[in-house]
């Protein structure tokens, strides 16, 4: 069996079995941190904003709001998965009560609306919503038009593009058309170089990758071309729908995290546009030699830098403007098109038929992995295969 199809395997098992690490008393009510406070200048960020009337939507696989991280802070909406499962089922809430415990880590006093798009234990591919849109699309519709500020989406699916979904972006136009901001997860498929992977990957979307303590990227956060930042994913504390708290690994909580950091953002200057955002975020960030790098995009969020900056954002000019270019005009009408002669087949189809001999060939030699939307956390001993 194939590393990434083991890791395909171990997801399906559900955080109840992967969340493994020893479970952490904490001597307070709230969500108690880890190394990514540190890591991310959260106490000088907070020193100014705590993320106070931000709704941040989680869209994930449900939110334990009783659990004592989240009481009071938590509204929860619609079941788009609508699979029968309830509140107290180890498959309900899991990743999402995870998820949002580490946004309000960082954002405590900003508000969650919990939207369930995806279960703890199964894999669900895009072909499973032929019929209709796909839940993570009507969740992104929900919370655009229910006052979500921020949306979290701590999930993806890849393989080849087959989660590609056009009812998830035309959501996700709709949410840009609002000015909400879409933070995704990059994927925790640390073997595979620049492989699709959606939500992440649609244009628009900040794309977040996960670094372990001093910076480096984990080893299983997915080396994408269109990564935009990084954010601490190993090891990071996070409520449990059982109760307690427990590590986790991912570039779940890189994204949750990151979240938190647009809230408060946003709470020092509401006024602000996604491309803003990723604009403060990536000129903020501590950079890469060279700036960029696909490993961690323009590399380790600055919590406190990126506050700071909401003061003076960059320009934002997205509303259309006069063309003022020169003008051109079309063909003469009488101008008859140009008819090319027929092609001669007979060399392409000799073509063909040894690409399709080579392409047999090829499928003979690898497996492909379908996989589907799933949550990228798992427990800090949660690294069999590629980890989720």
């Amino acid at each position: 069996m194939n590393r990434r199809r083991l890791g395909t395997l171990i997801a399906a098992a559900g955080l109840s079995s992967l969340l493994c690490a020893t479970t952490v008393t904490p001597a307070r009510a709230d969500t108690p941190t880890s190394w990514e406070a540190r890591a991310l200048g959260l106490s000088a960020a907070q020193r100014t904003s705590k993320g106070e009337g931000i709704k941040v939507a989680v869209l994930d696989s449900g939110v334990e709001k009783n659990h004592p991280a989240l009481a009071g802070k938590v509204t929860t909406g619609p079941d788009f998965l609508k699979d029968g499962l309830e509140p107290g089922d180890p498959r309900w809430g899991g990743h999402g009560t995870a998820m949002a415990s580490d946004v309000l880590k960082v954002a405590p006093k900003a508000h969650i609306l919990s939207v369930r798009v995806i279960d703890d234990k199964k894999e669900h591919d895009a072909d499973d919503w032929k019929t209709g849109p796909s839940p993570v699309a009507q969740g992104i519709n929900y919370a655009v038009d229910h006052g979500a500020d921020v949306i979290s989406m701590s999930l993806g699916g890849d393989s080849f593009g087959s989660s590609f979904n056009e009812d998830e972006t035309k959501a996700l136009a709709h949410a840009a058309y609002k000015g909400v901001t879409v933070v995704a997860s990059a994927g925790n498929d640390g073997d595979v170089l620049n492989d699709s992977s959606y939500p992440a990957g649609y244009p628009g979307v900040i794309a977040v990758a996960a670094v372990e303590q001093g910076g480096d990227r984990a080893e299983f956060s997915t080396v994408r071309t269109y990564n935009t930042v990084a954010a601490p994913g190993v090891g990071i504390v996070s409520a449990k729908n059982t109760g307690g708290y427990e590590a986790v690994n991912g570039t779940s909580p890189a994204a949750a995290l990151t979240s938190g950091v647009v809230a408060l953002m946003l709470a020092k200057n509401h006024k602000l546009k996604p491309s803003q955002i990723r604009a403060i975020l990536t000129e903020t960030a501590e950079h890469p030699p060279g700036g960029y790098s696909p490993l961690v995009g323009h590399g380790v969020i600055n919590a406190a830098a990126a506050v700071r900056a909401t003061a003076k954002p960059p320009a934002h000019d997205a509303s259309p403007t006069e063309y003022k270019g020169k003008e051109f005009l079309a063909s003469p009408t009488d101008v008859k098109p140009t008819q090319h002669p027929p092609m001669d087949t007979a060399l392409l189809t000799i073509g063909l038929s040894a690409a399709g001999v080579g392409l047999l060939m090829v499928v003979g030699a690898i497996i492909v992995n379908r996989t589907g939307r799933r949550p990228t956390a798992t427990g800090a001993a949660g690294h069999g295969g590629a980890p989720l």
